[in-house]
Formats: structure tokens, C-alpha cells, sequence
């Protein structure tokens, strides 16, 4: 599990990137940070159902996320 330093960081990251999911009906929860560095994220709203979810969630979320936070290995989608 990781530390409390590093899942405060990441959910701070996270609510400065939440905005841009807003503005289109979206959102994210955020689940946890698992053994691997992987941060586990539930997207919902009009993000949950979106067949462009897996782009922002690689191309937007996760490279935002590992600019600030490079120990993040990666973000992955639970549903």
C-alpha cells in the first residue's frame, strides 16, 4: 500500500485534473494505489460510458498524474 504522503499527492493531482472531466458530465473516484505504484480509478458519468474513456484515462489522467507524481507507474480503470 502506499504511503499517505504519496496518496495525498495523487488526490490533489487528481482534483486539479477533475475540471476537464466536469466539463463534459464526467468525473472520477478515486479507489486506491496499489503494491505496483498503480493508481485504481472508477470513472463515471458521461466518462463512464464514453468509448474515448480508455484515452483520457491513458493519454490524459495518466500522463497528467505521472508528470507529478513519477513514482506512479500507472492509472487503471475498476469498474
Amino acid at each position: 500500500m502506499a504511503d499517505e504522503t504519496l496518496i495525498a499527492k495523487v488526490k490533489e493531482t487528481l482534483e486539479a485534473f477533475r475540471p476537464q472531466l466536469n466539463a463534459d458530465g464526467g468525473d472520477m473516484e478515486f479507489i486506491c494505489i496499489d503494491e505496483e505504484n498503480k493508481v485504481h480509478l472508477k470513472l463515471t458519468g458521461a466518462c463512464g460510458s464514453c468509448p474515448m474513456a480508455t484515452m483520457t484515462l491513458k493519454m490524459g489522467i495518466e500522463r497528467y498524474l505521472k508528470e507529478v507524481c513519477p513514482e506512479i507507474n500507472e492509472v487503471v480503470q475498476d469498474e
